[in-house]
């Protein structure tokens, strides 16, 4: 029973499209060059996306060519005002921005990410409107960016839109690497601090990343993009709204395994434990 069971929720989406047991509300798995999807759940519902965010803020930033030594300084403009989230860069702090940019992608510091907006030629609203600018010419027609963080619930896409976005960000070399970075000493105030990547499959044994951006918030729930090869095969994977970090890590375990050819394994529930089955 628990063999048929299995095989129909691996393979009764369609005649072309597999359906995974995903714990994440939505999700879109597809394949790079021929844009055939491989998984999809939920797929065009709109929904916030957190941290997911700082992939469009750091296309409009490196799109405006910078100065990437330029110092800039983190203001008290840059500190979260929606959620009090809290941040290891302390205002006052003055860096290059091409590790204020290191900070908003590879450990998705906000103040980081502000900075960058903030400090775009003509300001913020430059900025928010070089994002629009970037969406309709990304063909991205059911994403709202009115922030470069991520923080705001008013941050909202699909997870097809978001296959859009993390295509086109695999185009910039410096998104690439320092998404799949592991980790980074970065100076703060003339002492180093080490930082880590928010995506823990990064540099994990059996995991080929190629861009990397986690997200989170109540409203988002735990969120990930990942551009990744596996069995020869290259794809993008985009999961949405789980309720917790071992909900998406076990999605995207999964799809690895589904590309693979791999047993899939499911979570059951039973008596509020969870089992691998």
């Amino acid at each position: 029973m628990l063999k048929k069971i299995l095989a129909l929720s691996l393979f009764c989406a369609s005649s072309s499209v597999f359906a995974l047991p995903f714990g994440s509300k939505s999700a879109i798995v597809v394949e790079e060059g021929t844009g055939k999807v491989l998984l999809e759940k939920n797929s065009e519902e709109i929904v916030p996306i957190a941290s997911l965010t700082k992939l469009m803020t750091a296309m409009v930033v490196l799109d405006a060519k910078p100065d990437m030594d330029a110092q800039i300084s983190i203001e008290s403009l840059d500190v979260d005002m929606i959620k009090h989230s809290t941040s290891r860069v302390p205002v006052g702090a003055t860096l290059a921005r091409k590790d204020v940019l290191q900070l908003a992608l590879m450990s998705s510091d906000n103040r980081a990410a502000a900075s960058l907006a903030r400090t775009y030629p003509g300001g913020k609203e430059a900025f928010v409107a070089a994002v629009r600018v970037k969406l309709r010419a990304l063909g991205m027609t059911h994403t709202d960016i009115e922030e470069p963080t991520g923080l705001s619930f008013h941050n909202t896409s699909t997870a097809s839109d978001l296959v859009k976005m993390a295509e086109a960000a695999s185009h910039y070399p410096d998104i690439t690497r320092i998404t799949t970075d592991t980790h980074d000493d970065i100076s703060i105030n003339g002492r180093k601090v080490s930082y880590h990547n928010t995506n823990g499959f990064v540099g994990k044994k059996g995991w080929d990343i190629a861009l990397s951006k986690t997200g989170y918030t109540v409203e988002a729930g735990r969120c990930i993009i990942m551009k990744l090869k596996s069995a020869g095969k290259n794809v993008v994977m985009v999961l949405l709204n789980a309720g917790a970090n071992s909900t998406r890590n076990a999605d995207a375990l999964n799809v690895r395994r589904f590309i693979s050819g791999e047993k899939v394994a499911v979570l059951k529930t039973r008596r509020g434990r969870h089992t691998r089955v």
